[in-house]
């Protein structure tokens, strides 16, 4: 792989399907998306019938409490597909960055398909190395996906990583080239996602140009200057945005293949050394931020969520029904000084949870703190954290549950939170809805 390492990039070599596959059915939404909403999945299997797709090349995270017997056989599916998909040689590949068009609600998010060095990447709230998770990441869930990858004979990414460049010197230009660039795909994405289209960049004038403007994000001058630190702050130029976990997953196959060889000269050209993923400019128009909402599932008997919860904050607790959704949505999107709201939906009603003196910097960090301490001492069957006003309302007023409105956070505000507090409570924010998410179309050989 042509590699520049300064910035962590690699030049990928790329595999899509041939001419003539169906594209529609070929790509699939990420598999963390839809993880309460087993009928999603059910029209995607619907749709795609017998036709090539990634469906079969991922494991929906909606499955992920399946017992372990179907966990296995789902695994080695997946295998027995990637493996049938080479043997049929239905991959046409060619090197080169993928740049990316991804078109909904009448906006439309610029991104670009690159390799990065998992040498730069560390997931580990204390990092300081060119490439860091956004958030807290859970490690329990990386052994599920590290049984997926590793010895998988290609990657499939749903990875989406921000880049923080108020001046659009490093995608921009390619968006007005398109002109000029190679057209691989163009089609409407299945269950009403929107619109995918992706360029070729072969151009070795426009790769320069990328290369030269992701240079001068990283020179270490200007990035103190930009952000007002001090000079020698350690640099960041790629913040995680979506996929956290399945980068942290290669970055997991990476440590354990240079450990298992020994002699690293003879692992360091190995293509587990890099992981494809979408680079986005932080500051694109069409990326949005997106809160990520809580929902518990069958409360246990007995248990008193808002006692315990005024208990392990010292009593600075307090909670007011109200009217409506709209007025709850209100208090807590409204919200402003030290006192951090969260609004709480149950079958009963709605209301406003407003907690003092957290000891976080952001209302889901106060909430999040508590909701590992409940769910430790099995307050509830089960935690899942969703997109969307409508999910959390439809699932919150479910008999046994209690769903939990979070505000969102400024993007602009994500770089600096990062490299002055490091990565912040997991789940603190989406790139937009579920439905917008990035879905599998480019995949990369392994092995």
């Amino acid at each position: 792989m042509r590699a520049y390492e300064s910035i962590a990039l690699g030049i990928p070599e790329i595999l899509l399907p041939k001419t003539g596959t169906d594209l529609a059915k070929w790509a699939v939404i990420a598999c963390d998306q839809y993880t309460s909403e087993p009928a999603y999945w059910e029209k995607a299997a619907v749709f795609v019938g017998e036709a090539p797709s990634t469906l079969r090349l991922i494991y929906p995270e909606v499955f992920l409490n399946e017992p372990e017997g179907d966990k296995s056989a789902r695994i080695a599916r997946i295998r027995e597909t990637m493996s049938a998909y080479f043997a049929r040689n239905l991959f046409d590949s060619s090197e080169g960055l993928v740049y990316v068009e991804r078109t909904t609600g009448g906006k439309t998010r610029k991104g670009l398909v690159v390799a990065l060095d998992l040498e730069r990447y560390d997931y580990r709230k204390s990092s300081t190395t060119l490439i860091r998770a956004t958030e807290g990441t859970i490690i329990e869930r990386i052994p599920p996906r590290v049984r997926i990858r590793e010895g998988a004979p290609m990657e499939l990414p749903h990875i989406m990583v921000l880049i923080d460049d108020p001046a659009g010197e490093v995608i921009g230009p390619l968006a007005a080239a398109t002109e000029k660039l190679e057209k691989l795909y163009d089609f409407e994405l299945m269950l009403g996602s929107g619109h995918l289209a992706g360029y070729r960049v072969s151009d070795r004038s426009l790769e320069d140009g990328i290369v030269r403007a992701l240079s001068r994000l990283v020179d270490p001058r200007a990035f103190a200057a930009k952000y007002g630190l001090k000079e020698g702050t350690p640099v960041l130029l790629y913040a995680m945005g979506d996929g956290n976990h399945s980068l942290a997953t290669a970055k997991t196959i990476w440590e354990k293949t240079k450990e298992a060889a020994g002699d690293l000269s003879l692992v360091m050209n190995s293509p587990l050394r890099y992981a494809i993923v979408e680079l986005v400019n932080v500051h694109d128009e069409a990326l949005a931020f997106e809160p990520i909402h809580r929902v518990l599932f069958d409360l246990a008997p007995g248990r008193n969520f808002l006692e315990e919860l005024k208990s392990f904050y010292g009593g600075k607790v307090r909670y007011e029904p109200s009217c409506c959704l709209k007025m709850m949505k209100a208090a807590v999107d409204g919200q402003s000084g030290p006192a951090h709201r969260v609004g709480v939906i149950t079958p009963e009603e709605y209301g406003v949870l407003e907690v003092e003196a957290a000891g976080s910097n952001l209302p889901v960090g106060t909430l999040q703190n508590f909701l590992d301490i409940f769910m430790k001492n099995k307050g509830a069957r089960e935690i899942d954290y969703v997109h969307g006003t409508e999910i959390v309302t439809s699932l919150g007023e479910k008999s046994g549950n209690m769903g939990f409105y979070l505000s969102g956070m400024r993007k602009t505000d994500l770089f600096k939170t990062v490299i002055l507090d490091g990565a912040l409570p997991r789940k603190t924010f989406s790139m937009g809805e579920a439905w917008e998410k990035r879905f599998y179309m480019e995949g990369r050989r392994l092995g």
